[in-house]
């Protein structure tokens, strides 16, 4: 009797995947924290919001700058996770200039003043603070 041959079955390989995993753990944990003075400034920013008085518009609607405040902290805290948030800058274009859902700027409107954007207002703060004595000029 001759005997029907069977497919081969392949079994799977149980490693295979590991190089991926020691891969993604790697490059997971190489995030590099913001330095001292990243986080100083982007601190100082987010505070300067809070404590301005101003408006903040996100999504067509005006909230106080508490709000915002606590808004902001949640994306920069997003964003720090992921490595994504290194300079005040970054912190600036990446979460502080826009929804991340619309993709509308975000405005800031000060009193009487005209509104600005939160782009251009974060910058001009950033501006005043590394002017300020005692501030040191940003790492590159």
């Amino acid at each position: 009797m001759n005997a029907i041959p069977l497919p081969s079955v392949r079994r799977p390989r149980r490693w295979a995947a590991a190089p991926l995993l020691l891969a993604a753990l790697v490059c997971g944990g190489a995030i590099a924290a913001p330095s001292a003075q990243a986080e100083r400034e982007t601190e100082q920013l987010i505070q300067a919001l809070g404590q301005s008085g101003c408006q903040f518009e996100r999504n067509g609607s005006w909230y106080p700058a508490d709000e915002a405040q606590a808004h902001l902290r949640k994306k920069l805290a997003y964003l720090r996770k992921r490595g994504l948030a290194d300079t005040a800058e970054l912190f600036i274009e990446r979460a502080g200039s826009q929804s991340s859902l619309s993709g509308k700027p975000y405005r800031v409107r000060c009193g009487e003043r005209p509104a600005a954007t939160s782009a251009a207002w974060l910058q001009a703060k950033l501006v005043q603070l590394r002017a300020a004595p005692g501030a040191t000029t940003p790492s590159p």
